[in-house]
């Protein structure tokens, strides 16, 4: 016997992306369920960085989740750019008025399944979707399986797909999991955690003839620290020893806090857009709808932008019946989305060194970090970007 779940708006994916969502559409009054195959443990012990922007945060704060981000975040109001032996730190608030917060991944996820039980709405936890069916019908459904092998699906006036780079709501849309428009970077991030103090008050990104380096924190406690590596490299051959070298020699001028490293891997990251966000009563958000690099800190703030234009649409559609927004959804989103994609491959080609660059590659980028920093409109365009821009919508408030 397969169980069967009917509702308005079925959600793959209890991230960032389909638990904001299903809370502004709770908000309407639009039923919706959220699913996921990992635990909820899982998902709230599954450790990423936090940059959130400005404008996310608010979004946070004031849609009714949680305002801790501002009571337990770490407010950054700029951020320090090292290279050729020198730092240059960038005021935010002096630049454009705007911070940031570090307030990292897994706590917003806190945040956003401690609101969906506070409203008793819980995620369908271990629920794992197989496919999407019927997706240019008015009915389209997930079907999946229990943690314990029953089947069920959920019958829905509207699918979403926020369930990551993997997406099972990819095929329906675009045809495969992989369909989309994409690029590779010839480098990863070798990334560490460590139990020590913070070495920086705010973030400091670096350029060295070694390559990139990110000292970034967790808390007061637990720091997390990156350096550029060859995307095969094996986490466990490289010593502590060398680590520290290597995350030392790219911020001359701070010396950085050491401590127990308990954790290492290697993160490879690639820029990549889905052909379509749409197909029928399928869409896709967040981490399904495309991914950035990591350098510009923009996946979970590019995902809320995503989830306020779809609450918008859907808000419109259950009120008047009219899928006018729906079937704007994709423009409207895409706007950002490209936006972000720029922003992100210009911090990081600007910061990297990739394997084949010439000495004409290392010296035109130091021209174009020395023009960074010389410039006040491109000052205040790295802080716009970094800080966030407005989404222009306004229907979750």
């Amino acid at each position: 016997m397969t169980n069967t779940i009917r509702t308005q708006v079925g959600i793959l994916g209890a991230g960032p992306a389909g638990l904001l969502l299903a809370h502004l559409l709770g908000k309407a009054g639009i039923d919706s369920v959220v699913i996921d195959a990992r635990s909820r443990e899982d998902i709230e012990g599954t450790v990423k960085a936090g940059i959130v922007e400005s404008p996310a945060a608010e979004v946070l704060a004031e849609s009714g989740v949680s305002d801790r981000i501002y009571r337990e975040g770490m407010k950054h109001d700029g951020v320090e750019f090292h290279f050729d032996g020198q730092a240059h730190r960038f005021d935010f608030q002096e630049l454009v008025g705007k911070s940031v917060y570090l307030y990292p991944q897994h706590e917003v996820l806190k945040d956003l399944i401690a609101a969906r039980i506070r409203d008793g709405v819980t995620p369908l936890f271990e629920h794992t979707a197989t496919s999407v069916e019927d997706a240019e019908s008015d009915k389209p459904r997930i079907v999946g399986t229990t943690a314990a092998g029953e089947p069920f699906e959920i019958v829905a006036d509207v699918v979403v797909g926020a369930d990551g780079s993997g997406s099972i709501a990819r095929i329906p849309v675009v045809g495969s999991q992989q369909g989309g428009y994409y690029r590779e970077y010839p480098f990863a991030w070798y990334g560490v955690l460590v139990e020590a103090p913070p070495s920086a008050p705010e973030l400091i990104y670096s350029r060295s003839d070694e390559g990139f380096v990110l000292i970034s924190t967790r808390d007061q406690h637990i720091q997390r620290m990156y350096f550029q590596c060859d995307p095969l490299t094996d986490p466990t051959t490289v010593s502590d020893a060398e680590i520290w070298d290597k995350l030392q020699a790219g911020v001359e001028g701070t010396t950085l806090k050491q401590g127990p490293i308990f954790r290492k891997d290697v993160l490879r990251f690639r820029s990549f857009v889905a052909h379509e966000l749409r197909k029928g009563r399928v869409f896709l958000m967040g981490d399904a709808a495309h991914t950035v690099p990591p350098t510009g800190a923009k996946g979970m703030n590019l995902a809320f932008s995503d989830v306020l234009w779809l609450n918008q649409a859907l808000r419109s559609f259950f009120a008047t019946g009219s899928e006018e927004l729906m079937v704007a959804y994709p423009e409207n989103a895409l706007k950002r989305i490209w936006k972000a994609q720029h922003f992100s491959y210009w911090m990081t080609t600007m910061l990297h060194i990739t394997p084949d660059a010439t000495d004409f590659d290392k010296l035109r980028g130091l021209g174009e970090l020395a023009l960074l920093t010389e410039s006040l409109h491109a000052q205040r365009y790295l802080a716009e970007s970094y800080t966030g821009w407005d989404y222009g919508v306004d229907d979750w408030r």
